[in-house]
């Protein structure tokens, strides 16, 4: 049996810390080992405790995350497998976290269903690792395994959405050129706003959108979506 991945949270947030080590804890795959405010704490837990995996927000109150990143890809010694988790959406950091190895990138705020589908990734690149014990030559789906995001199973249409209205409501995302309410939504593409949410938290959960809630007149937040392609 495999043992849990060692995993470090890094959040300057307590409150979001906790959320996600109750989600990484309830994780078959994982088990959180330690958890850093700062990236100074970050370096520190890294060294000690020489995590499999690290959570880790940019927006640090020190330094980011991006530091963090570039201290540990100097030092190189580390492999910590990392999950950014953060709110930089900007090319540049983006880039650079790309550069330094990040191969999971979430854009906040995510759904529990975006974290658990990289999670599970994780878990099938590290067992596909481990898997290759032997050291013996790989082919090129076991390259791929390893090195690429491969797609989760449940990154597939749930049950009750089809993929034609999936398609249409990705060009429809795509072709706006801006942020959309899954109201809006359903109103270019003739839909309901319940059925356009439900494909919009989809593609959200697969990496195809990001979700932002704003404040409207209201004073009641209301997500909106925008396309990553």
């Amino acid at each position: 049996m495999i043992p849990p991945l060692r995993t470090l949270i890094v959040d300057d947030d307590v409150a979001v810390a906790d959320i996600h080590r109750q989600f990484v804890n309830a994780h078959p795959g994982f088990v959180v080992v330690g958890e850093s405010q700062t990236g100074a704490g970050a370096l520190e837990q890294i060294a000690r405790l020489v995590p499999d995996v690290m959570l880790l927000d940019f927006y640090l109150p020190d330094f980011s995350g991006l530091e963090v990143l570039r201290r540990l890809r100097s030092d190189g010694s580390q492999r910590t497998e990392v999950i950014a988790v953060t709110a930089a959406r900007d090319m540049a950091s983006v880039r650079e976290a790309r550069e330094s190895g990040v191969r999971h990138y979430l854009v906040k705020p995510f759904t529990a269903t975006a974290l658990r589908e990289r999670l599970d990734e994780v878990v099938q690149q590290h067992a596909a690792m481990r898997g290759n014990g032997s050291g013996g030559p790989l082919d090129q789906q076991a390259v791929d395994r390893i090195i690429t995001r491969m797609p989760a199973q449940g990154a597939q249409a749930p049950k009750g959405l089809s993929e034609s209205t999936l398609d249409r409501v990705t060009a429809a995302l795509r072709s706006a050129g801006t942020d959309l309410s899954a109201a809006e939504l359903a109103e270019r593409i003739g839909m309901s706003r319940v059925g356009a949410r439900r494909y919009l938290e989809h593609l959200a959960a697969r990496g195809q959108a990001v979700v932002e809630p704003r404040y409207g007149a209201t004073g009641r937040p209301v997500n909106r979506y925008r396309s990553t392609g």
